[in-house]
Formats: C-alpha cells, structure tokens, sequence
C-alpha cells in the first residue's frame, strides 16, 4: 500500500470527498456558468432583439457545455495541460451521451452529472499516466480520451436515465403537493447553497423547471439575500453586496461557530418556497442551472425571464410553453427573490437576537 500512496501522492491524485464532491462539482458550475447560462442569456436577447448574431453566439456558447464542464472539473483536480486539453472531448462525450435515456422516446437530463463521474475518473487516469513514458505527447492524451469517451458510451445513458428519473420525481412531486415540496425543496436546496457544494450543479444535474424550479430559487434567495440582510449591523453595505449578489457562503465559517445564525434564512425559506409555489405559481423554466444560483448575479431572476420567453429544452419536455408575464408574475419575482427573504430573514434574526442565540460578532465576515 505504501508504494501506491507515494505514487498518489506524487501524481497529485486525492481520493477524498472534498476533491470531488466540493472542488470539482464547483468547478463544473461554474463551466456551466460560462457555456450553458450565458449562451442561454445571450440567445434569448438576440432572439428578442431579433439579433441573428447573438442567436448564433449563444448557440456555440450552450453547445460547448459539456467541454466546458470536463475541463473546469480538470482545472479543479489540478490536472496537467494534456490532460486538462483532452477533456474537451471527454466532457462533449459524456454530456452528449447523458442527455440520452435508456428509455425510449424520452430524452434525459443526467448530461452534467455524466461529466462530473466521467471526467472526474479520466482526469485521474490521465495525470496517471502523464509524463510517465517517453511519448507522454501520444499517451496522455490518449488514455484521456479512451477511458473519459469508453466510460461514458458505458454509463452515461444510464446516468441519464437514472438523473431524469429523480428530476421527474421531484416535479412530480412538487406539482402534485405544491406546499409540501415547497418546503422541502426551497430549504434544502438553499442549504445547498450556502454549504460548500453547488447548488446550481444539483439542479441541472436533475433539470429542476416548472415549480421545482422555482422552489429552489426562492429558497436560494432566501438563504443569500437573508443572511445579507440580518448581517447589515456586522458588515455594511460590502456584506451586503457580498452574500446578496455574491454567495451566502461566506457565512460559513460562522455557522461552524454557531450554527443558529442558519435558522433565520432557512426559516425564511421555508415560508417563500411555498408562497412560491402555492400563491405566486412562480416557475423556473429557464435553464435548470439557474434555478441554484439564487440572487448571485441576478442569475436566478435572468433565468425566470427567459423561461418566460423562451423555456430551455428541458423545460419544453416538461410541457413548458413560453407567455408574457402579467404584472402577478413580476411582483411575485420581486417578492420571493427579493423582499420577503429581506424582511423575513430580519425578523427571525431579531428575535434570536433577543433570545440570545445571536450574539453581536456571530455574523462578521472576516
């Protein structure tokens, strides 16, 4: 075991938890921020300003996701430049293939979660390989490609299936007990994002639209949003731009400390989720993506809008159909992204606050 361990070790190869599970599936997030989400936001504007060029644009840009996904992941898993190179064509493989289903007449949305096993596993054996032969220009490529490629006509349909059955699951779900799965998914999937993990990851892992969707955007925003606001007297207007339009992740740290600084955003979520999804019908039709990124950048609000105009594909196989929103429909965005995580977030901190379980200090950033 000794020998293998140093040779892990010299290859830079860390089998843990962490690596994978946090590093890595940031990193795809954000190789999806940079291919899927903003070829989707520069599409529906040129499809709106009847702008063919920026139609065409955003089309290269979303038809690059699955590269951009795989060489994130590799960039996060330090993975040398032949290695990080060849995953170019593992990630297309293996988003290609886990956009397919094992079931017939039925596309799948596992694309995202097939890049994640599969580039992660082609990576390793890449930088196993890497600058161990003489023709390290031939071999490392080489071992990239056929393992990441092999791997994902092996297991990425079936990821896919197995993806978009969850996925369907949930909508169902959602649909059928709106209140209940409100709840449920708005706090767990805010939790997600406040947690060192990627919450946009998990929702276009299992193409979260329609209610679901919305659901997890108003429990995102809950979670960044109020912990913006109940932290104003610890950190100012730089926290609040910060964890309002950056990440709640900051909090961190201080939820280690005292985890009941968790309990006024998590409980605000637990009250827009369904408000979302019960009083304000608000659907997340755009991209799945961006159903977990909350307030960050306004993604989340951007993917409410062009779901509206022109729902993604995932959508469409949901029976989404684009409309032109009412002034419910703007009001209701407003509310749940904006206002009541706000108000809310405040007033469950305040009470903890005079309960004593907040103390002054708990929120600083530092």
């Amino acid at each position: 075991m000794e020998p293998i361990k140093k040779f892990l070790k010299r290859k830079d190869i860390e089998l843990s938890l962490r690596r994978y599970s946090i590093d890595a599936l940031g990193a795809m997030a954000q190789g999806l921020f940079c291919s899927l989400l903003i070829g989707t936001i520069i599409k529906t504007v040129g499809q709106q300003l009847s702008l063919s060029f920026l139609v065409e644009v955003g089309g290269y840009a979303s038809a690059m996701s699955g590269a951009a996904m795989a060489v994130a992941i590799g960039w996060a898993l330090k993975a040398p430049p032949l290695v990080l190179f060849s995953l170019a064509t593992v990630g297309y493989a293996a988003n290609a293939l886990g956009n397919t289903s094992l079931v017939p007449n039925q596309s799948g949305s596992g694309g995202p979660l097939a890049v994640l096993f599969i580039a992660i596993a082609a990576a390793e054996c890449g930088k196993a390989v890497s600058k161990e032969t003489k023709v390290d220009i031939l071999v490392t490529p080489l071992v990239t490609i056929l393992v990441g490629v092999g791997l994902s006509a092996l297991i990425a349909p079936a990821i896919g299936t197995a993806a978009t059955a969850v996925g369907n699951i949930i909508i169902w779900a959602t649909d059928l007990q709106p209140f209940l799965m409100g709840i449920v998914v708005s706090v767990v999937i805010g939790m997600a994002l406040t947690l060192p993990i990627s919450s946009a990851a998990i929702c276009a892992a299992f193409g979260l639209t329609g209610l679901a969707g919305g659901a997890a955007v108003a429990g995102c925003c809950a979670q960044m949003v109020g912990f913006a606001v109940m932290s104003f007297r610890e950190n100012g207007w730089g926290g609040l731009v910060s964890q309002g339009l950056g990440t709640s992740m900051l909090q961190m740290p201080n939820i280690v400390k005292n985890p009941r600084i968790w309990i006024p955003p998590t409980l605000a979520s637990a009250v827009t989720g369904p408000l979302a999804t019960c009083l304000f019908h608000l659907e997340m039709n755009g991209e799945p993506v961006s159903a977990g990124m909350g307030t960050c950048g306004l993604v989340g609000q951007i993917g409410v809008w062009t779901g509206w105009l022109a729902p993604s594909g995932k959508a469409l196989a949901n029976g989404a159909a684009a409309i032109t929103p009412g002034t419910l429909d703007w009001i209701g965005l407003l509310l749940i992204s904006f206002v009541l995580p706000a108000v809310l977030a405040w007033a469950f901190g305040l009470i903890l606050r005079r309960m004593g379980w907040i103390k002054e200090g708990d929120l600083l950033l530092h």
